[in-house]
């Protein structure tokens, strides 16, 4: 794998094509610091790498932003933050909190838009049977309400550039039923979810490995053919 090398003696773990992509997921998922989603999963670093720099973020900083719940992943919430107000649509993203009222609010403005506020209170918690709930809802009441709010405005006017990714503190309160499909709490709206899969399996993906890169460079597949087949299965 080309290592990129910088004036101040850094270096850029970013691949340039499908087999680094795989060398560098391999490499990472035997790493201990890496999240426990990704150790010993080349498969699902594979794939959080590409869904990271499709929205600007090194490969360190997508497996260290995305988590993988329920079997989706998701970014956490300071990472949308993050991405959203380094993309040049976003004019305005303020998060304030009425603790008199208990409601969070993110005002946001997006470029050619108008500025939007967006609001969720106790009173919305409590509907979404939310309040009160073990775990940080009880522990950090005021930063959950935050979290909800920005989770609302950033996929509202910045879905295109999440590329439809969800926030991890939503995906965390979404019970799923023995079925394995999703039930919404009350009161909050998302997109349908898909059942989650098995992963690829480690020794098919070792093997099949020389045959995709012989593909890839008689030019008989391209590498979003090979990461897309990869997905599926």
């Amino acid at each position: 794998m080309e290592n990129q090398i910088s004036t101040t003696g850094s270096f850029s773990l970013a691949p340039q094509n499908l087999s680094e992509a795989m060398q560098l997921a391999e490499i990472m998922s035997n790493s201990q610091m890496v999240p426990k989603d990704f150790q010993g999963k080349p498969g699902n670093v594979l794939v959080a790498v590409q869904m990271g720099a499709d929205i600007g973020l090194a490969p360190m900083q997508a497996i260290q932003n995305i988590a993988v719940i329920n079997g989706r992943p998701a970014l956490w919430g300071d990472a949308v933050k993050a991405i959203v107000l380094a993309s040049p649509l976003c004019e305005k993203f303020e998060e304030s909190i009425d603790e008199s009222t208990m409601t969070a609010y993110t005002k946001v403005k997006r470029k050619g838009h108008e500025e939007k506020i967006i609001s969720f209170s106790q009173a919305d918690a409590v509907a979404a049977n939310l309040w009160g709930k073990s775990g940080p809802w009880t522990q950090y009441p005021k930063r959950m309400l935050q979290m909800r709010s920005r989770g609302f405005a950033a996929r509202d006017e910045f879905a295109d550039v999440l590329k439809g990714l969800s926030v991890a503190e939503e995906l965390q309160d979404t019970p799923i039923d023995s079925s394995n499909s999703y039930q919404e709490p009350q009161g909050v709206i998302e997109k349908d979810v898909t059942p989650e899969r098995e992963l690829y399996p480690l020794d098919q993906f070792e093997t099949n490995f020389p045959s995709w890169l012989s593909a890839i460079e008689s030019g008989k597949k391209t590498a979003k053919d090979i990461i897309t087949m990869i997905e599926t299965k």
